[in-house]
């Protein structure tokens, strides 16, 4: 399945390919491997190769990625994109990215990322309610020790 990363003007950004490991009414699972050369992220390295599973919800304002190391498979952590609610169609997902991300590391700590670049999208205050509501519902996932897999 070809996954497209989108900008607000529906134009793609990035885009891979992965495998559905589960489908429902509502959310599509993925398999997909890092492709991009090893880099320092927050505590972590993310490394080419590194294996994600993704869910991406056609009911939800974010994306989740568990990350698992290459080496020696242990969790890394969940990047959480705030997104508009995914597109999942035959052979294809594709979500709108709207800058605001959650990092929670595989110890459980939290950090909100590029909220300046929200700022710099001038978004009407409708859209950015749903963002923040789309983190609340993320962090509260995370808080109760019981997150999404």
């Amino acid at each position: 399945m070809k996954i497209l990363k989108k900008n607000l003007a529906g134009e793609v950004t990035w885009q891979y390919d992965g495998m559905v490991l589960k489908r429902d009414g509502n959310s599509v699972t993925i398999e997909a491997f890092f492709n991009r050369d090893d880099m320092p992220f927050q505590e972590i390295v993310l490394k080419h190769n590194d294996r994600f599973v993704e869910t991406f919800y056609t009911d939800k304002w974010y994306n989740i990625f568990e990350i698992y190391d290459r080496d020696d498979g242990k969790l890394k952590g969940w990047y959480c994109n705030i997104t508009m609610p995914a597109v999942i169609e035959d052979g294809h997902v594709s979500y709108v990215d709207l800058a605001v991300d959650l990092w929670v590391s595989a110890e459980g700590r939290r950090t909100v990322l590029d909220e300046d670049e929200l700022e710099e999208l001038g978004l009407e205050e409708e859209l950015k309610g749903k963002i923040y509501d789309g983190l609340r519902e993320l962090e509260l996932y995370f808080e109760s020790k019981n997150p999404p897999h």
